[in-house]
């Protein structure tokens, strides 16, 4: 058997993290979250599930939230992606969001909350850009922005578990960032 079998066929893939370039040989096996925890050392989407179940690796690629438990990193060619390491305005200032779930204390253990977080940041774009979800009533205008109220916000983050049951705080705080 050649040593293809037994390592994979790997491939350089350039993508950027963070706003960080990254070139990166990577077996064509891989997920993102694995390469971001493992080699770029950016721990903060977590390993819940492994099978895009949980959200607790939720990031964002090109500012459309992803489970990195589920998308191969050599499909990340010439993209963008942000993590919750990411999210802060040069570590000077946290993002909305961040301040907003400690505000509103939207976490207890804490290991949700940076899928938590990125996934709120993209549920933000998705209606500011006029994407309905189930819930969003059938009298909404197409491409405009859909307003984002409880139920709206509990449908839209309803792919990110939480097992303390932070639920509601989580809610608040994204509702307190709603433009």
């Amino acid at each position: 058997m050649g040593s293809d079998q037994h390592t994979g066929h790997r491939s350089g893939t350039t993508f950027r993290v963070n706003g960080e370039p990254h070139t990166l040989l990577l077996d064509h096996r891989r997920v993102l979250l694995d390469v971001l925890r493992e080699d770029l050392g950016l721990t903060g989407a977590k390993k819940g599930c492994d099978h895009g179940q949980c959200g607790a690796c939720t990031v964002l690629v090109d500012g459309r939230r992803t489970n990195g438990c589920l998308l191969l990193a050599v499909t990340l060619e010439g993209c963008e992606v942000t993590t919750v390491e990411g999210l802060a305005d040069d570590d000077e200032e946290l993002h909305p969001l961040q301040q907003a779930f400690l505000d509103r204390d939207a976490f207890q253990c804490g290991y949700c909350t940076p899928g938590q977080l990125c996934s709120a940041v993209g549920v933000l774009a998705e209606a500011a850009a006029g994407h309905p979800s189930l819930v969003t009533g059938p009298a909404a205008a197409p491409g405009r922005p859909v307003p984002l109220d409880p139920r709206e916000i509990r449908e839209r983050m309803s792919g990110n578990l939480c097992r303390c049951g932070a639920y509601p705080r989580i809610v608040e705080a994204v509702e307190d960032v709603v433009p």
